[in-house]
């Protein structure tokens, strides 16, 4: 009888192969239409609150940015009735704009910080972030990697999506990057509302890979804006594509997509 040898590469990717057909057949993004930004950032509010109330010691992944403020402005609101949720959470910042000369109100660490990680006064010992100013971006990313490696998985990722379909800096390309690493910015991603703000331009960004996204437990994913209706069509129609990065959530066991409606 004749029997196939793979070589170790063939093997991971016949691995590969039949891991991917068995998640487009089982699993569904479990999309939550809401009638607005409001709406939103509510259920998606409930839903994180509930795990955390069923688990409060978890490891979370916050995007920045419009999408996700609200949200964080419930968690705080809520912190305040009951704050011992909050004291064993731990707080891993998705990604980082580079090259911007250490001006620091322009960082997503700025935002974060004043967001969430003092208004829930969790302690920098609790905190997962790639330096906002790196002297070696390669070597920043090879620490952040090992930090993921050491307290990881991520239990829920919060996520927003972008313009052209990104998820963090992970940028429409034939090719995308597991690990954390130096990403080049896309021109959409150049245009958001922070880099305009900013005295010196971006000129790279440090992100979460896809890997890492993916291995997260549970995701989150906050879909809003009128300018992200291609973006929103394309992802809707389940097609899974390196071009749309966030596509490849419908290949993950346990998303929770909230779609405020106002943006279709």
């Amino acid at each position: 009888m004749k029997t196939w040898a793979l070589l170790p590469d063939q093997c991971q990717i016949f691995v590969f192969y039949i891991s991917l057909r068995k998640l487009m057949l089982g699993f569904v993004m479990n999309i939550h239409y809401c009638a607005d930004y409001e709406g939103m950032s509510q259920m998606a509010f409930d839903s994180l609150l509930s795990n955390l109330k069923a688990e409060p010691k978890q490891l979370i992944c916050t995007a920045t940015g419009y999408s996700p403020t609200r949200l964080y402005e419930k968690l705080v609101e809520s912190n305040k009735s009951d704050p011992k949720i909050f004291k064993e959470i731990k707080i891993i910042k998705l990604d980082e704009w580079g090259g911007t000369n250490g001006h620091y109100t322009s960082t997503n660490d700025y935002y974060l910080e004043e967001k969430l990680l003092e208004p829930l006064q969790i302690p920098r010992s609790n905190y997962l972030a790639f330096d906002s100013s790196p002297t070696d971006a390669k070597k920043e990313c090879y620490r952040m990697e090992n930090e993921i490696q050491e307290h990881g998985p991520i239990d829920i990722c919060i996520l927003g999506l972008g313009k052209n379909g990104h998820l963090g800096f992970n940028e429409p390309s034939k090719a995308l990057v597991p690990d954390c690493h130096i990403a080049n910015l896309s021109e959409s991603s150049l245009k958001h509302p922070m880099a305009n703000k900013m005295q010196t331009r971006p000129t790279y960004g440090l992100t979460l890979g896809m890997a890492n996204i993916l291995k997260s437990k549970k995701i989150i994913l906050l879909v809003t804006g009128p300018s992200k209706k291609k973006a929103i069509k394309k992802l809707l129609s389940r097609e899974i594509t390196t071009f749309l990065p966030a596509s490849f959530l419908w290949l993950h066991p346990n998303v929770e997509c909230f779609l405020d409606k106002s943006s279709l």
